[in-house]
């Protein structure tokens, strides 16, 4: 056969037939390094396996540079980065100047994490040839993996002056462009690729983050959703489409987007810590834990997984442990944000509000748009005139059209500003609109459901359930549990009790709603209730020895426990029930105002929030019908603040301990609090709170029929 042609096959773009004919020479001459390389070639722009013809024309051809630039490239495909560059320096000893194996060095030794040294071959590369379009856009790339934005836009722009319809050059401006938040640029360079190649699943994908960024959330949804026509098995694109469902609320589209993402690509860091993102707000505590520790398991020096995961430790209290992850996210990451607010939320949590005031100004001139770090400062004290900085900062912020999620951090904290200023009509705008884009996201409530939860208990723990004798229920006096609507004071409660050196304050814990649960499923399956009940009290009361062995008291301040005191009576029937009560619209408007991050979604609506009120009362009626008097201690927040002592006697003397004066002097204790109210509970007692609801009477007309409650 005439080589003349075999180059009119490949000229001709005949490659399968090349092949043909070129296997046919080898059966005649096996040992022609010629014919070798030219099986290489055909099997490659098949996109077939070439390593071993390519690696049998470098053995045969030890001195043909291209031979080996061939093998380079046939390793390099198989991810074989180390023998790549081997073969593609041997290409460059033989022809030193060859601009495209310069520029594939530079590609292998970028995947190899030695971005300095890829930069030199791609500066290379472009000595040798100033027109190497490729090389441009792939030296922008070893620029961004060196964090130099600005130097990585001005080489793809290069890229794009020598060949202006090349869409990955494109795309990977945008991607320069999102690093220098750039936006608006960002979104018009990754659409001017997708003109070019409208299936390109990378820039959809893309176009969908920056999209995602600008709050413009159905819009990024459905640029993934091209991503994933175009590409079905692209892992980070259902991994960033479960990242935008999550901040649409649709946590079981999210959670199935996240989960294929995994399934996908398992060793894809990113997305099984998206995944825990999904998990931690279905409130699937120890998934999301699994999920977080495997990301880091994959990129140890994962910041962002880091801090949620300290997040997620800090939310089962666990503070130590929750610096520790933090601590991990900073060394990797020195002014990470998101780690600086987390640790400024844990010096907050032990009372350490100036260490907390610094860790957020660290945060916010690490990133100035970060919606937390802004937010989190008004939380830290009493907001004052003085503050008109801050709050013109927080404002700007707001209005960058920021995704709905962290938005409503800025307006929660904006509206907090406005109402320490006495601008009351200013600080409920604020508040509202904080619940307006938090409906966009959250939960919904259902009142009819509501209703029909509460129906279910008084039915399930009545007069026949009250009267039922017990012998398997656990014999303990340690848990005191404080109870009631959110916001009525049960941290203070806590916080006074935690004063003696009896008793100890181990927060929110969310064991009982698991265990409801757990009791519910356990039924219906067969298996006998109160052996599942008494296994539920020895549980809970081990987990309350892991918190602290030692004290004689221990204190769970779950507000929603009213839910669970049937359950719980009935399981540790000596544990101590406080429950807290303020005025009905005090309570509600403390709610109102406050950002709670997680499913409580009767707060979103001043209609639903007087409903989940109504519900609230009826079913403490309930268990003031039901449950033994001497179970219960009921305690008016109002009054506690107007005779702090007499009050603060008569829990402790509930509880079974004597007086001691510490207790008056609770806002002196040193212990962590995470609750909302952790400033508020170490100032002096204050009533400033009481009545509080005056201020904003012409905006709360649906609360305040629960001054008049119907009979």
């Amino acid at each position: 056969m005439q080589m003349s042609e075999l180059v009119s096959m490949f000229q001709a773009g005949r490659y399968a037939e090349l092949e043909t004919k070129v296997r046919e020479a080898l059966g005649r001459e096996p040992n022609s390094g010629i014919l070798w390389k030219a099986l290489s070639v055909a099997l490659t722009l098949q996109g077939v396996d070439a390593l071993h013809p390519a690696q049998r024309a470098a053995t045969l051809l030890p001195d043909d540079a291209e031979a080996h630039a061939n093998l380079g490239n046939a390793l390099l495909r198989m991810a074989r980065l180390e023998d790549a560059a081997a073969s593609y320096r041997r290409a460059l000893e033989i022809a030193p100047r060859s601009a495209e194996v310069c520029n594939n060095l530079g590609n292998a030794l970028r995947g190899l994490g030695r971005p300095d040294e890829a930069l030199a071959r791609y500066h290379q590369a472009i000595d040798a040839n100033p027109n190497f379009a490729e090389a441009y856009s792939n030296l922008g790339n070893a620029l961004r993996g060196l964090a130099r934005p600005d130097e990585a836009a001005a080489s793809y722009r290069r890229a794009l002056d020598i060949r202006p319809q090349y869409p990955e050059a494109w795309n990977n401006l945008g991607n320069a462009l999102l690093d220098l938040k750039r936006l608006e640029e960002s979104a018009a360079s990754y659409r001017r690729a997708l003109e070019i190649k409208p299936d390109f699943a990378e820039a959809h994908s893309n176009l969908g983050n920056v999209l995602r960024n600008l709050g413009q959330l159905e819009e990024a949804v459905a640029s993934y959703r091209r991503a994933l026509a175009a590409k079905p098995d692209f892992a980070a694109a259902h991994s960033n489409l479960g990242d935008t469902l999550r901040s649409l609320g649709k946590l079981a589209d999210a959670a199935a987007s996240c989960g294929r993402a995994t399934e996908l690509a398992p060793n894809l860091p990113g997305a099984h810590n998206s995944l825990g993102n999904v998990l931690l707000d279905l409130g699937r505590l120890d998934e999301a834990e699994a999920s977080y520790r495997c990301a880091l398991a994959l990129e140890p020096r994962f910041a962002e997984a880091s801090v949620n995961l300290g997040l997620l430790l800090r939310q089962r209290g666990l503070a130590a442990e929750a610096e520790a992850s933090c601590r991990a996210a900073l060394e990797a990451k020195p002014d990470a944000a998101p780690a600086l607010v987390l640790l400024a939320e844990l010096r907050a949590d032990d009372g350490e509000f100036a260490a907390a005031e610094q860790l957020l100004q660290r945060a916010a001139a690490s990133d100035p748009d970060s919606p937390e770090a802004w937010a989190g400062m008004a939380n830290l004290r009493k907001m004052t005139d003085g503050d008109t900085a801050w709050a013109l900062q927080a404002q700007r912020v707001a209005a960058r059209g920021l995704a709905p999620r962290q938005e409503v951090y800025l307006r929660f904290a904006i509206g907090k500003y406005f109402d320490d200023i006495k601008d009351y009509p200013r600080a409920f705008v604020n508040y509202r609109r904080a619940h307006e884009l938090s409906r966009t996201y959250g939960a919904h409530y259902d009142r009819r459901q509501q209703a029909l939860v509460v129906d279910r208990l008084i039915d399930s723990y009545g007069a026949a359930w009250a009267r039922a004798v017990r012998p398997r229920a656990a014999d303990a006096a340690r848990p005191v549990l404080i109870v009631g609507m959110p916001r009525s004071g049960t941290t203070l409660a806590e916080q006074i009790l935690a004063s003696h050196p009896a008793v100890f304050g181990c927060g929110e814990l969310s064991y009982w709603h698991d265990a409801a649960r757990a009791l519910r499923t356990g039924v219906a399956n067969g298996a006998a209730s109160g052996d599942i009940v008494a296994r539920l009290g020895g549980e809970y009361l081990e987990l309350l020895k892991h918190r602290c062995a030692g004290a004689q008291r221990v204190v769970d301040k779950m507000p929603a426990n009213f839910w669970c005191l049937g359950l719980i009576h009935e399981a540790l029937p000596d544990a101590r029930i406080i429950h807290m009560q303020r005025d009905p619209v005090d309570t509600c408007l403390s709610i109102y105002f406050q950002h709670f991050k997680s499913a409580v979604a009767y707060a979103d609506d001043l209609q639903d929030l007087a409903h989940f009120y109504g519900e609230y009362r009826r079913i403490m009626s309930h268990w003031r019908a039901t449950l033994p008097a001497a179970a219960m201690l009921e305690v008016p927040y109002e009054s506690l603040v107007a005779h702090q002592e007499a009050w603060s006697r008569k829990m402790l003397q509930f509880i079974g301990l004597p007086w001691d004066p510490r207790c008056l002097d609770f806002h002196q204790t040193s212990r962590s609090v995470m609750t909302a109210s952790k400033w508020q509970v170490r100032q002096k007692m204050s009533g400033s709170s009481i009545q509080r609801w005056r201020n904003y009477e012409p905006f709360i007309g649906p609360l305040l029929t629960l001054l008049h409650p119907r009979q």
